[in-house]
């Protein structure tokens, strides 16, 4: 499955990387509120992200994925968010959760292996990169609410050393929320994403 995903994103190598790479050059100005920064598709992406969790659980447990469902918890909750999303800059552990898809040949739940990530300060916005494995989102974490926050960024894949501007290709746009699910644990919600799944999860917590 990783290598076929891996395949279907071999066209987009030809993509204009932006090096010195990180979250800062992905997304350079965040003076503005994020739906100002958001393209049209990932505004309408975040508006209907309920639903499209609803429908990812869904096709989950009709594909005989209730018990791996219901063994994560409030990661796979729509409505876990907690209070005072924000979330300290350091080091994390995320773990990558997948859910549904248009494939039928594809598992209804995958759940991977957590990689090293890092949160950083970046003034009124935090930068968010996950360091290590296939796929890697790098971008900022903006402002919300109190028990929100948004994050926009795009797709690092592979052996890439760059990073692609947000909103120079709408392929590897990377658009959720960011929520805290409980004690020192928080979640990105990434409602339909381009490749392979309906909904994907990424799981946050400290690294220490």
């Amino acid at each position: 499955m990783r290598a076929r995903f891996l395949l279907a994103l071999m066209p987009l190598a030809a993509c204009a990387l932006v090096k010195p790479p990180g979250p800062t050059s992905v997304l350079p100005h965040v003076e503005d509120q994020w739906r100002s920064l958001a393209t049209d598709d990932d505004r309408e992406r975040l508006r209907d992200w309920r639903d499209s969790f609803v429908a990812a659980l869904d096709s989950a447990k009709k594909g005989g994925r209730g018990a791996d469902i219901a063994r994560e918890g409030a990661l796979l909750d729509p409505d876990a968010a907690q209070s005072d999303a924000a979330l300290p800059a350091g080091d994390y552990r995320c773990r990558w959760v997948k859910l549904a898809g248009e494939d039928p040949r594809q598992p209804r739940y995958l759940g991977y292996t957590p990689q090293p990530c890092r949160v950083g300060a970046a003034g009124k916005a935090m930068t968010f990169e996950v360091l290590a494995g296939p796929q890697r989102p790098v971008g900022r974490i903006l402002p919300e609410t109190y028990n929100r926050m948004v994050f926009l960024g795009t797709l690092q894949i592979g052996d890439e050393r760059g990073t692609i501007r947000y909103g120079d290709d709408k392929q590897r746009d990377m658009a959720g929320f960011v929520e805290r699910i409980g004690d020192r644990r928080w979640r990105i919600i990434l409602p339909e994403p381009h490749f392979e799944s309906q909904m994907d999860v990424i799981e946050l917590v400290p690294a220490g």
